[in-house]
């Protein structure tokens, strides 16, 4: 089953069930797909229609939508606003169930040693030909920063 068409399900079922935050989280992730998918028509074209989203960029989505959800929740932390820092992760919560397990610093130290291997990295100077092989390989199985954190660790950055 297609990623959008689960979240489209899973809507329904909150729905039935009455769960309101689920729902509402749910109904915020569709319309973020359904803009992403009308911000790729061609204007110019104007038999086109609507381009469906294919798994990896609903994924890039939910990435896009558990980043905001993270960043909010250090907002409202730093405001004092435990409300709202309640209601962010429970929302994010239900946005990371959709996304693939995140890896842990070993397994992204090790994945970033590999890389530097195969690139021959050695230095803080090399970080700019590093980060894009790392970034690909690792896109969705783990946060941007700790990846960058890891890579500017490893090649004797600050």
């Amino acid at each position: 089953m297609a990623l959008k068409d689960r979240l489209s399900d899973d809507l329904k079922e909150a729905m039935r069930a009455g769960e309101a935050v689920r729902r509402e989280t749910l109904r915020s992730i569709l319309a973020a797909v359904r803009n992403t998918e009308l911000a790729r028509v061609n204007v110019k074209d104007e038999s086109a229609s609507r381009q469906e989203l294919v798994d990896s960029d609903v994924l890039d989505v939910l990435q896009k939508q558990a980043k905001q959800r993270r960043e909010s929740i250090e907002e409202y932390k730093k405001a004092a606003r435990q409300d709202l820092v309640d209601r962010e992760t429970a929302e994010l919560a239900i946005i990371s169930a959709y996304l693939p397990a995140q890896m842990g610093r070993d397994e992204i130290v090790a994945e970033v040693r590999k890389a530097m291997e195969e690139t021959g990295a050695a230095g803080p100077g090399d970080k700019s030909k590093l980060m894009p092989v790392v970034m690909g390989r690792l896109k969705g199985r783990a946060d941007g920063r700790a990846i960058n954190e890891v890579v500017t660790e490893l090649l004797g950055g600050k």
